[in-house]
């Protein structure tokens, strides 16, 4: 596939990395020397300095043959303009980043895709909706529902007094006689695990588990040693767009403060934002936290527009005894440190649009593709064909990477984690994780 990325920035830069994995041609656009020069000393790809807009850099970059064409570029009317012109010059699909949420609720009455545009994305949207899904338990840095809720995907940090702590992955099944859930990832000191049976669980780990519904309480409890806890009061610092985006949606179901510097825009929150609590204030003064009943939240949500600050005051937050800390952070590096100082989760939104272009554009027989914040590997689900590969032998005997863990498959409605013995049938949907450069290698088994 040939795809063209204007825009060399996070968002272009992160999904062409992921893209670079496979056997596309990529080539990049931007107007800036160093941008280009940092994707070319790290990805195979090609790139051209210039205007996207330009008809002249769009025919080096031979935008008629283009299957796809991605203008993610900070500028919203340079995204959508560019990708107009891409489509008219023979793109056969185009995706624009846009920052105006008009957009999207309207996007069927402006007619984009007659106009050329035939996606749109709003990283701040997406921030927000990706807030609204970490939320979902206290306990949890993050969560995942396959097939409404029959299979879900789990992070928890191993504790110092966890019945896991110590263990093998081979021991720590022990504890789980029924064959309820599964561990597919181990974050430790930054680096990812794919773990297998000899692999121990150490305090400070932060696991993932793929698990049936009735096993997520006893996961937390291994992991933890804490009980199932739910949310009420929820307090956003910072009325930005992924502050509004996150507030407005949190509002339908929680109690809902939001605390805004600047005193117009407090206002403007106040009439937009009708279920939601607008307070006026600056989030660094403690004092302002406190008197608002910051020991009474379940949950913080830091998304201001200073990394720094959302990090801090989550800290502060914690000291506390604030359950869950969310922060919003520009640097894609600081996500893994989160849980190492002490933030229950740091999301960038930059990192969050480029993956769901990613899933957006998966070719074969993917049908849901997450990341996992902080982590290096994916989340992918399948439908099984009658010719797959996958279905040849039972699962101990077919030959899958070291890197790549079939975590579970729903049969006919039923959800399953799957043993050794495991055979797949036609129209079995599989869970599988696996690091992004194995994700073609198990493509190919499920095609």
């Amino acid at each position: 596939m040939k795809i063209i990325v204007a825009g060399a920035g996070d968002v272009g830069f992160h999904l062409a990395k992921l893209l670079a994995f496979e056997d596309h041609e990529i080539t990049i656009i931007d107007i800036n020397d160093s941008k280009l020069a940092q994707v070319a000393k790290q990805l195979d790809v090609v790139t051209i300095k210039g205007n996207a807009t330009s008809f002249s850099v769009l025919d080096e970059a031979n935008v008629s043959s283009a299957d796809l064409f991605i203008a993610v570029t900070q500028f919203e009317e340079a995204n959508i303009s560019t990708c107009i012109i891409a489509k008219h010059l023979g793109a056969k699909r185009t995706i624009a980043r846009i920052q105006n949420t008009e957009f999207l609720v309207r996007k069927d009455k402006l007619d984009l895709f007659d106009l050329g545009i035939d996606e749109i994305i709003s990283p701040e949207s997406l921030a927000g909706r990706e807030i609204k899904r970490l939320l979902r338990e206290i306990a949890l840095t993050d969560s995942f529902d396959f097939d409404g809720g029959k299979l879900s995907l789990i992070g928890l940090p191993i504790s110092e007094n966890s019945p896991l702590c110590g263990k093998t992955l081979l021991e720590a099944s022990k504890l789980d006689p029924t064959n309820s859930f599964i561990t597919v990832a181990i974050l430790r000191n930054n680096e990812t695990i794919i773990p297998h049976g000899y692999n121990t669980f150490m305090e400070g780990d932060h696991a993932y588990f793929i698990s049936l519904p009735n096993a997520i309480d006893k996961v937390i409890m291994l992991a933890t040693r804490e009980k199932k806890q739910g949310l009420r009061r929820v307090m956003v610092l910072g009325g930005s767009k992924v502050g509004i985006h996150a507030a407005k949606q949190l509002s339908k179901k929680y109690q809902v403060k939001l605390i805004e510097i600047d005193k117009e825009k407090c206002f403007e929150l106040a009439d937009e934002l009708p279920n939601v609590m607008v307070i006026n204030g600056d989030c660094r003064d403690v004092d302002l936290l406190q008197d608002e009943g910051i020991d009474e939240i379940d949950a913080f949500i830091a998304v201001t527009g200073n990394s720094e600050t959302n990090i801090i005051s989550s800290l502060v937050a914690k000291d506390h005894n604030v359950k869950k800390t969310i922060a919003l952070v520009e640097n894609v590096d600081y996500i893994h440190l989160s849980q190492n100082i002490g933030v229950d989760t740091m999301i960038n939104k930059k990192l969050i649009a480029a993956n769901f272009i990613f899933r957006y554009i998966r070719k074969g027989d993917i049908i849901n593709l997450t990341s996992i914040h902080g982590v290096d590997a994916e989340i992918l689900e399948f439908v099984i064909k009658v010719e797959s590969k996958i279905t040849r032998d039972v699962l101990r005997s077919l030959d899958l990477p070291d890197s790549v863990i079939i975590a579970g498959v729903i049969r006919k409605g039923e959800a399953i984690i799957p043993k050794g013995n495991f055979q797949f049938r036609p129209k079995d949907r599989a869970v599988v994780l696996c690091k992004p450069e194995s994700i073609q290698q198990v493509e190919e088994y499920f095609s």
